[in-house]
């Protein structure tokens, strides 16, 4: 028997979310993006999470491990 395995990805582009969070990352534009409002809101009160969460991000965004509010990975 074959045994086929189908992977989900977000509609959201991994390219746009590395674009918002390196330009915006601090005022959480990115998680909006990608339909984390919860998080775009801490965002923007915290700076970022006072930067780190900022940084976090942009390497989970770069490395492909960063998911969207469904909790699924970004499209290439």
């Amino acid at each position: 028997a074959e045994t086929q395995y189908q992977v989900q990805t977000s509609d959201k582009s991994k390219t746009t979310a590395l674009l918002l969070c390196i330009f915006a990352g601090y005022l959480g534009i990115h998680q909006f993006y990608v339909g984390n409002i919860g998080k775009g809101i801490l965002y923007i009160f915290t700076g970022g999470l006072f930067c780190i969460g900022w940084w976090i991000d942009i390497f989970k965004i770069a490395s492909g491990t960063f998911k969207d509010g469904a909790g699924v990975a970004l499209r290439k």
